[in-house]
């Protein structure tokens, strides 16, 4: 980076210090992960400087000969990758994607039905705060007391609401997702079904995790996350959907350009045929794996402190943990873990008695730290560390005398941080795993 450190050296020295701060942190935010090189330097790419608007071969400017190809290999890739007939690249992330396919199919004050935000699903699947709940009438189902979708009461809600769309997508939920009920409540109501994997379709392109692919009409997904690729997502129609309305490609492009987005952006776009191409190897299947093996290692071993894990457990990359039998809300114990170089975030938990933004639980996944290459040992460490730290916190708030409403200010939990061994001591501990396994520039 020698010219941007000659003509902007304030962005450039940003940038080395995130670079720092990743290399000496755990990255546990499970919709985070870590590029490869190869994927970096396509974004980073003179792509980014050609305009080419429309679709390959239908540009509406010149110049587009090697652009065209560029998007041309991403879609054959997904393709290829993810088993389906119709892909497009060219949404610029999950939620615009996802606004697109509504945009495609149902208009103004038509239902949607989705997860509902506070028990695990995302904005876009039809929260009052979003467009996707302002816009259309949204109904949102939930999870039954073991934290794992009720799907009796989507099919009781279903039938009730006539949803034009159904949403089978979560961003904070731990257990395996029943596509093929979904496509049972679905097709009984004669809804379109619409599979959200952002989180999950690197694990999917690897077969770790089933795929939609058989049951569902249309999946989005995001390319960022387990599939380890630039910010991005794609947009796919499956054979089901096609057969469902052999318009659906052409709605769904129509939806995208004009209907929703300009110019693509076509280094993104190369970024994401190589992180499909790197998806597509042994390689990647073996890491995948890894991911959810390395997921239930450190679920077991929360279990064995006595953390209380939503569903009880994993099936995927993801954990989700209720902290109120250990006394601190999501922020202390985020804010005093990220201390420890330990990166996760606060999450709220299915019938989470506290507020939003001070929530009773955190969130945490493994792709981040698989793909610096560790495993179990490394796992049961993590899961220890966690353990060291939360008790740590606890211990110190009940000393101060510290209740929930004095937890919420910032400079009460600044405090409780500062006063804690432990997560000095833990901290020394992460960086020297850190340095054990450093970032890798290819995979």
């Amino acid at each position: 980076m020698k010219n941007l450190k000659k003509v902007d050296p304030q962005i450039f020295n940003l940038i080395i210090k995130e670079k720092k701060r990743q290399e000496e942190t755990l990255m546990m935010i499970p919709s985070e992960n870590i590029a490869s090189k190869a994927v970096e330097e396509a974004v980073g790419s003179c792509l980014g400087n050609k305009y080419a608007e429309g679709y390959p071969f239908r540009r509406y400017y010149q110049g587009q000969e090697f652009v065209d190809q560029v998007e041309t290999l991403a879609i054959e890739r997904a393709k290829k990758v993810f088993g389906v007939p119709y892909v497009n690249v060219q949404p610029y992330s999950g939620s615009p994607a996802n606004t697109a396919v509504y945009f495609a199919l149902i208009k103004p004050g038509d239902t949607i039905m989705g997860l509902s935000l506070a028990q695990g699903g995302h904005l876009t699947h039809g929260a009052s705060v979003s467009l996707s709940g302002t816009y259309f009438h949204a109904v949102c189902y939930g999870l039954d007391k073991d934290g794992i979708i009720d799907y009796k009461a989507v099919e009781k809600m279903a039938l009730k609401e006539k949803p034009k769309i159904v949403v089978a997508g979560v961003t904070a939920y731990p257990p395996q997702v029943d596509w093929k009920r979904f496509a049972e409540i679905a097709d009984k109501v004669g809804a379109y079904l619409l599979a959200d994997i952002s989180h999950l379709s690197g694990l999917i392109a690897s077969g770790a995790y089933p795929s939609p692919v058989p049951h569902v009409h249309i999946i989005m997904t995001t390319t960022h996350k387990t599939l380890r690729g630039p910010r991005g997502a794609m947009i796919m129609v499956t054979d089901k959907g096609m057969k469902k309305d052999p318009e659906l490609d052409k709605k769904i492009n129509k939806a995208v350009f004009p209907g929703l987005q300009g110019g693509p952006h076509i280094n993104n776009i190369a970024g994401i045929a190589v992180a499909l191409k790197e998806a597509s190897t042994a390689k990647y299947k073996k890491h995948a794996q890894q991911i959810m093996k390395n997921a239930k290692v450190l679920a077991q071993t929360l279990k064995e402190h006595d953390f209380n894990l939503i569903s009880g457990g994993t099936a995927s990359h993801l954990i989700l943990v209720d902290l109120s039998n250990k006394n601190v809300i999501g922020n202390l114990a985020a804010e005093a873990l990220e201390a420890a170089n330990i990166v996760l975030n606060r999450n709220s938990v299915p019938f989470d008695t506290k507020p939003p933004f001070y929530p009773s639980g955190i969130r945490m996944g493994t792709p981040g730290i698989t793909s610096r290459g560790m495993k179990k040992p490394e796992m049961k460490k993590i899961g220890l560390w966690i353990n060291e730290v939360v008790e740590d916190i606890d211990r110190i708030k009940k000393e101060m005398g510290i209740e929930f409403d004095q937890e919420k200010k910032a400079a009460v939990r600044k405090e409780i941080i500062t006063r804690s061994k432990k997560v000095k001591e833990v901290k020394k501990q992460v960086l020297a795993l850190c340095k054990k396994f450093p970032i890798k520039e290819q995979y």
